[in-house]
């Protein structure tokens, strides 16, 4: 059984802060990452954790974003703090595959990963 089940988003103000979470089952090694997509805009990763503990995020992210697991329970989080308007998107957790480093994962195509390994999606809504 694999289970992807998300929380945490919502409204905030520019400058503002949130934490996902993702509860995940049925995963054995595999490289997690948060990818998100704004109306209108290519799916994209932002941050990724690979099977063998590294991390890695895009650009528009990286020092506002943090990635992070709990092995023990099971859990993926994704703090993100500064948000801005830009950061306005559906966010998901995603499995995207076994044995790959953080940077790798990044580089995994949307379209690639099985859709059972995609979790139901977060909205993140930052007002200006």
């Amino acid at each position: 059984q694999v289970q992807l089940v998300e929380s945490g988003g919502g409204s905030v103000e520019t400058g503002g802060s949130l934490r996902l979470s993702c509860v995940a089952s049925g995963y054995t090694s595999y490289s997690m990452a948060w990818f998100r997509q704004a109306p209108g805009k290519e799916r994209e990763g932002v941050a990724a954790i690979g099977s063998d503990g590294s991390t890695g995020y895009s650009d528009s992210v990286k020092g506002r974003f943090t990635i992070s697991q709990d092995n023990t329970k099971n859990v993926l989080y994704l703090q993100m703090n500064s948000l801005k308007p830009e950061d306005t998107a559906m966010y998901y957790c995603v499995a995207v595959g076994p044995r790959m480093t953080a940077i790798q994962a990044l580089s995994v195509m949307p379209t690639a990963i099985p859709i059972g390994n995609w979790g139901q999606g977060t909205r993140v809504t930052v007002s200006s």
